[in-house]
């Protein structure tokens, strides 16, 4: 078994509302093993980008811990932080907007080594140009501005410049959502490639459930703040569990022609996570609800080796 990097224990993440709280994450559990990557999928607004933010220390947590590499984050000082910041790196979900309009694309890549102080002035340029290669662009766009680039090469900076710190953990914010399905595949293979070349562990978040299998060792399925089902990638999606994932997974278009799946529909309205009723999350919208459903919450647990479920129903 694979030395564990990340370990998110019992994390809540609220917000306070003019309604009250607003459970955006709701004591959430899993763990990233070294070299991993783990894909986190759900509809929008079920906490997904919030627990990337929280893992990160973008945003403070309201309780819970995360581990990484057996120590407890939460507890670093700011000093501490900011050194381990140089290991943790983000990429956005939309590329143009992440990026500085009034720097040129050498200057993006150059300014975390400038801020870190990793490489000599002198050697600046050299290492932005390699790493420039290194994610697919051109070095006669080193003098070039975000908004001259299309939405592909402008999320390769995006990625370049989460890479130029060299981390061990990158959170991919829904990297591809906002790119032609051409592009999609190009960002992957890159993200691929150098996951491979330098052992990296990434959080992959997303809503498509086809870019997530397609990159993911495991998968956490995510309803309003909860997660409902956890397992390997080809398990969960030939043997799904939960209610809501079979959902999610019948909503998957099928690229075999002349081949026909049940959709299953889901009925409701999402209730709100403000303030949420006790129960089962997906209880108002699943056809299967017993009166125990919205009267005790299921707890997580595990039906065969590395697959979890959090449903009366198992």
């Amino acid at each position: 078994m694979n030395e564990k990097l990340i370990e998110v224990q019992n994390l809540k993440k609220y917000f306070r509302v003019s309604e009250g709280e607003l459970h955006a994450v709701d004591n959430v559990s899993f763990s990233i093993e070294k070299g991993e990557t783990l894909g986190l999928v759900g509809e929008s607004g079920c906490g997904k980008s919030t627990i990337g933010r929280v893992i990160l220390r973008l945003l403070p947590h309201t309780s819970g811990q995360v581990f990484y590499n057996g120590e407890n984050i939460f507890n670093y000082d700011e000093q501490k932080m900011l050194s381990m910041r140089i290991k943790m790196q983000m990429i956005f979900q939309d590329p143009y907007s992440c990026l500085n309009p009034r720097k040129t694309i050498g200057q993006i890549i150059a300014e975390p080594l400038i801020i870190n102080k990793t490489v000599p002035r002198s050697e600046l340029n050299h290492v932005v140009l390699e790493l420039m290669d290194k994610g697919g662009i051109r070095k006669k766009l080193f003098n070039s501005y975000p908004h001259e680039l299309d939405g592909g090469r402008q999320q390769r900076v995006g990625i370049i410049r989460a890479l130029a710190l060299n981390p061990e953990f990158i959170v991919c914010d829904e990297p591809v959502s906002s790119l032609d399905v051409s592009i999609q595949a190009q960002i992957l293979n890159l993200l691929q490639d150098l996951q491979e070349e330098r052992k990296l562990t990434y959080l992959f978040i997303s809503h498509d459930l086809s870019v997530v299998k397609y990159i993911s060792n495991r998968i956490v399925v995510m309803y309003l703040g909860k997660v409902m089902e956890l397992s390997e990638s080809k398990e969960l999606f030939k043997n799904p569990v939960h209610p809501y994932t079979r959902a999610l997974l019948s909503a998957v278009p099928n690229p075999t022609y002349g081949m026909h799946k049940e959709r299953i529909l889901l009925k409701g309205d999402v209730p709100s996570p403000v303030n949420p009723k006790p129960g089962c999350r997906f209880a108002q919208r699943c056809q299967y609800a017993s009166e125990r459903c919205f009267q005790e919450e299921p707890v997580l647990k595990e039906i065969s080796q590395g697959h979890q479920v959090a449903c009366h129903l198992t």
